[in-house]
């Protein structure tokens, strides 16, 4: 079954076609990184005007990719929320006009549970993947607007343990990265920063919250590694933050990586002594794409437990890869709840179902 998936709930517009939910015949991302580092983040504005302009080419592009024409495709699936409304009106109504028109079944698919699926993804070009995840599995889903702790006993079937109460670990650091002057994106940019730096250098805070929280708060965070900015550029005579020197840069970076680390690190282990049946813990979301957050958790995890994150960084970041995965996954669980022409309308609800 292939199923073609459309994704624009921020600021990439991508088409993809997937196969049987998990081998990704064509995954087509137009980014919009560099119009939005001229302001420092996303203008929502700007960004539904983008995916207005660049929808039907990617399209086009992925269907070339796949080597499909409209006959070859099952089902649509269209992420519907949560997301920029505006950006998510230029993809659903796509996706509304192909499915009268072509008669192809449309499935909608919340946005985050499109990232949890990303783990089930393999290129055209890879090995077939074999093994199968076991459930129970612990999701980490760690992006920009983002931080959840989730408990997946089934395909589909979730329960939220933990949540973020404020800045989610990508918009902290977007924000760090922004005030050091390394620009946006900001996980890439202080990821590539903090390998030079000294990660013990700064005594920033760790917001483990309550004893058996596995919510998240980033927010102490962000303000901690402002103040230290501030502070070293009154102590050294600066003018302000563009003065500052790269080696500070280098291990503020670094810190505030590390910090973040050992947030999720003691939230997983929290989260596996609370469920001890889980095996699997699954990394999902733009921030799983931070190489230093794979590996310490890595190092921590008891050994008969298994972790898992996107098998290409394409995967970790909004693509519509996953979203066509999760949506061959409802359709396999619900065949007849979905139907052609049934109207998606976008929604802001973070609520998993």
């Amino acid at each position: 079954m292939k199923i073609l998936g459309i994704e624009t709930s921020c600021d990439e517009t991508s088409v993809a076609i997937v196969e049987n939910g998990r081998k990704v015949l064509a995954n087509v991302i137009y980014s919009q990184i560099p119009l939005h580092a001229k302001t420092g983040g996303v203008v929502p504005e700007v960004a539904a005007r983008e995916h207005v302009l660049k929808m039907i080419p990617v399209l086009d592009e992925a269907l070339i990719k796949a080597k499909c024409d409209w006959d070859d495709i099952d089902a649509i699936a269209i992420t519907h929320g949560p997301g920029l409304i505006s950006s998510l009106i230029i993809g659903t109504q796509t996706a509304n006009v192909i499915s009268f028109v072509k008669n192809k079944i449309l499935i909608p698919v919340q946005h985050i549970v499109g990232h949890i699926y990303s783990n089930w993804l393999y290129g055209a070009d890879d090995n077939e993947i074999t093994d199968e995840i076991s459930f129970p599995a612990l999701i980490l889903t760690v992006s920009g607007g983002h931080n959840d702790m989730i408990l997946m006993s089934g395909h589909h079937k979730f329960k939220v343990l933990g949540e973020t109460l404020d800045d989610a670990a990508g918009e902290a650091f977007d924000k760090v990265a922004r005030i050091l002057g390394l620009g946006y994106p900001g996980g890439p940019a202080i990821s590539k920063m903090a390998v030079n730096g000294d990660s013990a250098r700064f005594k920033l805070p760790r917001s483990f919250l309550e004893k058996d929280s596995l919510n998240f708060s980033f927010s102490g965070l962000k303000t901690a590694v402002i103040r230290e900015i501030r502070k070293y550029v009154t102590e050294n005579g600066m003018k302000d933050e563009s003065e500052l020197d790269e080696q500070f840069i280098a291990d503020m970076a670094a810190s505030f990586q590390e910090a973040v680390s050992d947030v999720f690190v003691y939230k997983v282990l929290e989260a596996l002594k609370q469920n001890p049946k889980v095996k699997e813990v699954m990394f999902a979301g733009g921030v799983s794409a931070n190489t230093r957050i794979r590996s310490a958790i890595t190092e921590a995890l008891p050994l008969d437990v298994k972790f898992r994150f996107p098998k290409s960084i394409s995967y970790c970041t909004d693509n519509a890869a996953m979203i066509a995965a999760a949506g061959y996954s409802l359709f396999k669980l619900h065949p007849k709840r979905y139907k052609p022409s049934t109207n998606i309308v976008p929604t802001t609800s973070f609520e998993i179902y």
